[in-house]
């Protein structure tokens, strides 16, 4: 009797204390924490959803459309619908019945991507037709849970044409979430990858739109609490002008290299073409793993500006600036004469002359036009790598040229300081004399060259390339003399009238400019014009750079010429 009573009070204490725990737990939640709960009730049944805002889209000088938005339709969810591996393996099954191949790793994979929170909804699955999601909402085993949002693509009419000079967008990745996170991107935004999408980014971007809702306990919409619209990105043109563009992009068919054609006293870009060419749609639509390392990949490069990016050297193009430069300096006038047998030796070496059997006695304009390595060999000499690299900081050599494009290279300017630090050798007097006919260490981009010969061409003003027509700045006078520079421009007429350049001259517009062949340690010479028109007033530049092409005045020469007088007619 008294064990039963013993056992009688422990169940007595036991049912005692569980009720005081219930009570202390009640009063926990109910009093001491309910604004909390209150608070996590609220949230749990408010859902936000977050609408991508349209990018401003991207046009010519003449209103072409370059890039535009196409209307896709993506499937959106929430966190909390979607977190078991059962749920996202029926819905990889549904979107495999209906031909689009995602897998469970795949919807993992993006909802790890993009979630915030548990209220804010995300973007499943991207990029689908009308009649995919028509499809897909049909289907009987579809989730009720998740629902359309239409949404735009960003399409480029213009194709391999302008990818070059447009780029791409892609989805933010995780590096670029972490790095912009204050910007107000989130997982599954599109942002620029390349191009002028990347460099005008915060300007066609827009702002995102936010909808606030109030839903049931299975997550169905009750009632709007709150919606601000998404905001359009600004819209951009171009200076570009697709006729000059697709000229550039024909005549470039079958080789690799760069045409670039400006504006010579703004600087206005008016085609900037660079072969083998790539398409950026793809990219945009999204390409698989194998297909982007196929892409990045190939030996030809397709992804390589060669406009901006392409570093050569300049070769006999160069000779313009080593005539500016010697001039300035005082180092030889439009008297003074040079003899060319054929070779220059200095020390133990023979430095020849493209023309074996020599050109005579030359001045400056003659040399420019049978463009005489002798006489630039002797004149570099005369005038000495020091005062050569200072002109050539004048010019801006061996820096970018500003251009609104991303990825522009600088080229080198050499010269004995970088060649002691990059070597740790002395400069010597055979490096000079390469580099007074732009070969050895020297090495320029196309749009560089360009930029050298619209000074030329304007009077000694260094204007800044660029591709938005709101991007003109105002242009470095370098202080050129004008009468030394006419001779250089006398020289530059002769080139094409009767020199090395006569081919450029052939269609119809009165061209001044320099051939250029480049040594290629890697394969055949190549081939480089620049040239502007018309020569005795000039108004737009060009430059073609073709690698391989073994000669400029047969190859390049005719692409330039092609060029200006396409710009001129138009």
């Amino acid at each position: 009797m008294e064990i039963l009573d013993s056992r009688l009070k422990l169940f007595m204490y036991c049912m005692t204390a569980s009720l005081l725990i219930l009570i202390s737990g009640l009063y926990f939640c109910q009093i001491y924490q309910s604004d909390k709960y209150v608070r996590l009730a609220h949230i749990n049944r408010l859902r936000m959803i977050r609408f991508p805002a349209p990018r401003g889209e991207i046009f010519d000088r003449n209103g072409v459309p370059l890039a535009v938005n196409d209307t896709t339709f993506c499937i959106m969810g929430y966190p909390l619908d979607l977190n078991t591996p059962e749920k996202l393996e029926h819905l990889s099954k549904i979107l495999m019945r209906h031909g689009i191949p995602i897998s469970i790793e795949d919807l993992q994979k993006t909802i790890k991507q993009q979630r915030i929170a548990p209220y804010r909804v995300m973007k499943i699955v991207p990029n689908l037709t009308m009649t995919q999601m028509a499809e897909l909402v049909a289907d009987y085993d579809f989730p009720r849970e998740l629902f359309p949002l239409s949404v735009w693509r960003r399409t480029y009419p213009a194709g391999t044409v302008a990818a070059n000079i447009l780029g791409y967008v892609g989805e933010i990745s995780e590096r670029e979430l972490e790095a912009r996170s204050e910007e107000g991107y989130v997982g599954g935004d599109l942002i620029g990858k390349s191009g002028i999408e990347r460099s005008y980014e915060s300007i066609l971007r827009g702002s995102p739109g936010q909808e606030a809702l109030e839903v049931d306990a299975r997550g169905r919409r009750v009632r709007t609490l709150d919606a601000n619209p998404a905001v359009k990105g600004e819209d951009l043109h171009l200076t570009l002008d697709m006729g000059a563009q697709k000229l550039a992009v024909e005549l470039l068919k079958n080789w690799k290299g760069a045409v670039v054609a400006m504006d010579v006293k703004t600087g206005e870009v008016l085609a900037i073409a660079s072969s083998p060419v790539y398409d950026n749609n793809p990219l945009t639509w999204g390409i698989s793993g194998r297909e982007w390392s196929a892409m990045i990949n190939d030996p030809n490069r397709p992804m390589l500006d060669r406009a901006i990016a392409g570093v050569y050297p300049p070769a006999s193009t160069f000779k313009a600036f080593m005539s500016i430069a010697s001039l300035e300096e005082n180092s030889i006038t439009q008297s003074s004469m040079y003899s060319c047998r054929g070779g220059l030796r200095f020390g133990s070496h023979l430095f020849k002359c493209w023309k074996h059997s020599g050109h005579g006695g030359l001045n400056v304009i003659g040399a420019l036009q049978h463009s005489c390595d002798v006489f630039f060999y002797q004149v570099g000499l005369k005038t000495g790598i020091d005062k050569l690299i200072k002109w050539g900081r004048k010019f801006h050599l061996g820096e970018p040229t500003g251009i609104d494009l991303p990825g522009e290279s600088g080229g080198n300017i050499a010269g004995a300081e970088w060649k002691m630090r990059r070597f740790n050798r002395q400069w010597g007097n055979g490096d000079t004399i390469n580099y007074s006919i732009g070969q050895g260490y020297m090495l320029m981009t196309p749009i560089q060259i360009a930029r050298v010969y619209a000074a030329i061409a304007n009077g000694g003003k260094m204007v800044t390339p660029h591709l938005n027509i709101k991007g003109y700045k105002t242009p470095e006078n370098i202080g050129l003399n004008p009468e030394k520079l006419e001779i250089v421009r006398r020289g530059l007429e002769a080139v094409v009238s009767r020199g090395t350049g006569s081919r450029a001259g052939r269609f119809g517009v009165k061209v001044a400019g320099k051939t250029g062949t480049a040594q290629n340690s890697h394969g055949d010479d190549h081939a480089l014009f620049a040239g502007y028109a018309p020569a005795d007033d000039p108004k737009y530049v060009a430059v073609a750079v073709i690698e391989g092409g073994k000669h400029g005045s047969s190859v390049a020469g005719p692409i330039v010429g092609q060029m200006l007088a396409h710009l001129l007619s138009h």
